[in-house]
C-alpha cells in the first residue's frame, strides 16, 4: 500500500493592488493659510477572506485624519491596500496567523507609500506612518475575542 505524501506547505504572494483610495481636503485652500500643527489620527484595520481554493484576499485599511487646533479637518485619507495570497497545506491557527500577521506586514509598506504620496499631492507635508507590530495587534484581538466569548458564556448560564 503506497504511503500518502504529506502536503507540502506553500505560501506565496500573487498580487498587491489598491482596492480603494480616497483623499479629501474639506477646508480647501484656506487650510494652507493656517499654522500647520495637526493632530494626526490613524485607524488601521485588516480583514481577510477566502476567494477560491487556497486563495485569500487580505485587505489592510487605513484612515488618516489630520485636524488643526480649531478641530478643523485639514485632510482625510482612506486607503484599502489589498493582496492576493496562496496558502496551501496551511490550516487553522497557523492560517489565521499568516493572514493576520504576515500578510499585513507585506502590504504595509505599499500602504505607507500610498498615504504619503496622496498627502504630498494634496499639498501637505510628507507623512510617514510609523511601523506597526501586526503580531501584537493580532494577539490583542485574539485576547479581546476570548474575553468577549467568556463574558457571553458567563451571562448565558
Amino acid at each position: 500500500m503506497p504511503e500518502e505524501t504529506p502536503v507540502q506547505a506553500k505560501f506565496a504572494l500573487q498580487r498587491i493592488y489598491t482596492k480603494d483610495v480616497s483623499f479629501e481636503s474639506p477646508a480647501g485652500p484656506i487650510i494652507f493659510t493656517k499654522a500647520w500643527k495637526p493632530k494626526i489620527q490613524v485607524d488601521l484595520n485588516t480583514r481577510s477572506k477566502a476567494i477560491a481554493e487556497n486563495n485569500y484576499e487580505v485587505i489592510l485599511t487605513v484612515t488618516v485624519t489630520a485636524k488643526l487646533e480649531d478641530d478643523e479637518t485639514a485632510f482625510l485619507v482612506e486607503i484599502h491596500q489589498a493582496g492576493l495570497f496562496i496558502a496551501e497545506g496551511i490550516e487553522g491557527d497557523q492560517l489565521r496567523q499568516l493572514l493576520g500577521i504576515a500578510c499585513p506586514n507585506m502590504l504595509f509598506p505599499y500602504l505607507r507609500e500610498a498615504v504619503d504620496a496622496l498627502v504630498v499631492k494634496g499639498g501637505f507635508p510628507a507623512l510617514a506612518l510609523q511601523p506597526v507590530n501586526f503580531e501584537a495587534l493580532y494577539r490583542q484581538a485574539e485576547e479581546a475575542a476570548a474575553a468577549k466569548a467568556a463574558e457571553a458564556a458567563s451571562t448565558t448560564h
